[in-house]
């Protein structure tokens, strides 16, 4: 029963990430309003991350919904990457999956800050790959913390900043983001 309950949650979760029945144009829109939504709640959060960001090659936002059940971990969501040179965006998806220790449901924003052009160009082309987390949220309706905080990892600086939900997990998880070809 266990597993059915957690397949549930993962999926009513990731399904409204998958944007069914929107074209592809409304799905893109969605992703770039996400987007400025999440940045301007950085730099409300984090003033110095806007010089960072505008300083950088490109950098990247995503949405993600986690799911952590007792000994597994779920999430999947969707970005975009903004060469900042070229002014090109590439959109992406990504998913994740985990084993170890963890209970709740957690929606977060994600913004990596590409440290120099190569970086980015292989994220974009080649996807990424991540293991290791460990994290405690709590927050709802505005009120509460998130403790995410920023990583630099792989010469990508990440911000995480969670959005809504109630999580306690110490997992290895794989992270795997990739080109949407839908939308691109």
């Amino acid at each position: 029963m266990e597993r059915r309950t957690a397949l549930a949650l993962s999926l009513s979760l990731l399904l409204p990430a998958c944007a069914i029945g929107r074209s592809p144009q409304e799905q893109r829109a969605a992703v770039l309003a996400m987007r400025d939504e999440v940045l301007a709640e950085l730099y409300r959060i984090h003033p110095p991350a806007k010089a960072e960001i505008e300083a950088a090659p490109g950098y990247a936002v995503f949405s993600n919904a986690n799911v952590n059940v007792v000994l597994a971990s779920f999430s999947g969501g969707r970005g975009v990457v903004q060469d900042n040179q070229s002014g090109r965006q590439t959109y992406m998806k990504m998913a994740e999956a985990g084993i170890g220790l963890g209970l709740g449901l957690k929606d977060f924003r994600a913004v990596f800050v590409f440290r120099d052009r190569a970086t980015m160009e292989r994220f974009v082309s080649r996807g990424w790959e991540f293991g290791g987390h460990a994290d405690a949220a709590a927050k709802a309706a505005g009120q509460g913390a998130a403790v995410g905080g920023e990583l630099l990892v792989d010469g990508i600086r990440v911000y995480q900043i969670t959005r809504t939900g109630l999580a306690l997990q110490a997992t290895v998880k794989g992270s795997k983001y990739w080109k949407d070809e839908a939308l691109n």
